[in-house]
């Protein structure tokens, strides 16, 4: 934390809270940099008051970080980070094994990309009463502050956003068939199957490699299926979710990142298949272990 002295009380308590506030920001925000801009805003606000006025620095801060955020959603400034675009942008990454993003928020710990699509949706007074009471249990009338309203309409804002949420949610069997597509052309690419391959792939499908060399885009199932040993070494990588996408993450023996695909399923095809197989790339992204 820029200016703060180790040994500062004040900053040490804050530090105690930054992970927290980080995961809120983010979670409202859905994008690490303006998290981390409103997590700093949050420090400068604090170390400009009276810290032993303050009955609870958590809940304080909590609220400080809830409006700053609510402010860049209302100013338009921030947009969650959903595509994969030529700079290759933040990703969430969740091997399959795991909870989903949307079990993930039923348990109340964390809320995926999968689930900040659905919440793009939402209004920001609705997307950050929906974050900080579902997923982080703040209680009404601590949103209500922030929102300037009452508990009890508060409330109502929070139903209103968690039907919307619900109502967007994918169902396990349309995540499951899109697994089945993605794992047939695997498969298939491992194997050499071209006429499998296309199969699978959409007659415009779009195949974006990043590479060391840069980034290469292939349009076209008859071309893509000619590219496709790109992909064939995922088939013994593991499954993943990227991005609220069906796809795959491997690695080499020493336990560094080897590649990550994210794919685009649409009516039983796939329509987009994203490649990152630049070690530079992959170095910066935060994705689990090896399994």
């Amino acid at each position: 934390m820029s200016g703060a002295h180790p040994a500062d009380p004040i900053a040490e308590a804050f530090e105690a809270h930054r992970d927290r506030l980080t995961a809120v920001a983010y979670r409202v925000l859905g994008s690490h940099a303006d998290a981390d801009d409103a997590v700093q805003e949050a420090w400068l606000r604090l170390s400009r008051q009276d810290a032993d006025a303050i009955d609870n620095l958590g809940g304080w801060l909590t609220t400080v970080v809830g409006r700053i955020s609510l402010d860049l959603l209302r100013s338009g400034r921030t947009r969650p980070t959903i595509s994969l675009d030529d700079q290759v942008p933040e990703l969430t990454v969740t091997l399959d094994d795991g909870p989903t993003p949307e079990e993930s928020v039923a348990l109340g710990d964390s809320v995926g990309l999968a689930l900040l699509t659905v919440l793009d949706s939402l209004r920001p007074d609705e997307r950050l009463a929906f974050v900080l009471h579902d997923v982080f249990a703040v209680p009404h009338g601590e949103i209500g502050t922030i929102l300037g309203r009452s508990a009890d309409a508060t409330k109502m804002l929070t139903s209103r956003a968690r039907r919307k949420v619900q109502a967007g949610r994918q169902p396990a069997s349309d995540r499951q068939q899109q697994r089945e597509v993605v794992a047939a052309f695997l498969t298939a690419a491992r194997e050499g199957r071209f006429e499998r391959l296309l199969a699978v792939l959409h007659p415009e499908v779009e195949f974006t490699v990043h590479t060391p060399a840069g980034r290469f885009v292939t349009i076209g199932a008859t071309e893509v299926a000619s590219r496709a040993r790109v992909a064939g070494g995922a088939a013994h990588g593991h499954p993943a979710t990227v991005n609220g996408r069906p796809g795959v993450i491997a690695w080499n023996e020493n336990g560094t990142p080897l590649s990550l695909l994210a794919f685009t399923v649409t009516d039983g095809r796939i329509t987009e298949i994203t490649a990152v197989v630049d070690p530079g790339k992959l170095a910066l992204m935060n994705l689990p272990d090896p399994v």
